[in-house]
């Protein structure tokens, strides 16, 4: 290749659309991820797995969060893409916790909460990455956070940083995995939703999103539906309610 063309192949590899592929559950931390994809990205898909968990409703809430987040902005609707579902049933078969099987939520003696699914981040981001390969999209996003969390070893920065190079390696690619959560607070999400999407948003992400583990849809909350007492409303509830009273914590993500 002549020097000249060499650069033209350079420049138009540069200049070329970038595609994302978001981990996409339906609940509020994917769901303000998946705004953000639409903001930084050119084209962008989605991925969701079902692995037998307990709040499996938190299913039947993407496509409505989809669609709904399609009608929110043109350019955001010009640029989602196709979803893809992805079954894990040996993820489940394998896992005996709380958000597998009816049992009461608790802290094992290990310090973690038996609602912690060993491997499970690890498996999607390697899923994910098979999906990204096939569909050639580099960058992958995650809702992944350190800063609100229940301890899970699998939501750390050292682990997601660590699967990169991981991926990277065994897939002979170049993979970018993007957290924009990781350094921020429940409260900073919420607010990193107003910003991404204004008032629309927040009202859709409590509206349409599920996050509760127990999959209680019933009961329609300020910050949207759940039981309110599993770890995961608590944690909602705590970060909406100090979202509303202007309380900061947590740096909000820097655009890529």
């Amino acid at each position: 290749m002549t020097t000249a063309a060499a650069r033209f192949s350079e420049g138009a590899a540069q200049s070329a659309p970038q595609g994302a592929l978001v981990l996409f559950s339906g609940g509020q931390d994917s769901t303000t991820c998946l705004a953000y994809a639409l903001e930084q990205f050119d084209r962008v898909e989605t991925v969701g797995f079902a692995y037998g968990q307990r709040h499996a409703v938190e299913l039947e809430c993407r496509p409505r969060v989809r669609e709904a987040l399609s009608r929110l902005n043109p350019v955001w609707r010009g640029r989602l893409g196709e979803d893809h579902m992805v079954s894990l049933d040996a993820l489940g078969q394998l896992s005996d916790t709380a958000l597998t099987r009816s049992v009461a939520i608790e802290m094992e003696a290990g310090g973690l909460p038996n609602t912690f699914v060993p491997g499970r981040n690890l498996i999607f981001l390697t899923f994910a990455a098979a999906l990204a390969y096939r569909r050639g999209l580099r960058h992958i996003v995650g809702g992944m956070c350190e800063t609100d969390f229940s301890g899970y070893p699998d939501c750390r920065d050292d682990t997601v940083k660590a699967m990169q190079v991981a991926l990277n390696l065994g897939m002979e690619s170049r993979f970018v995995l993007h957290t924009p959560l990781m350094w921020i607070d429940k409260a900073a999400t919420w607010r990193l939703a107003e910003t991404l999407g204004g008032a629309a948003l927040v009202a859709l992400i409590q509206e349409e999103t599920h996050t509760c583990y127990l999959g209680e849809r019933g009961s329609r909350h300020p910050w949207g539906y759940g039981c309110g007492t599993c770890p995961a409303c608590r944690l909602r509830a705590d970060g909406y309610a100090r979202y509303r009273a202007g309380v900061r914590g947590g740096a909000m993500p820097a655009a890529d």
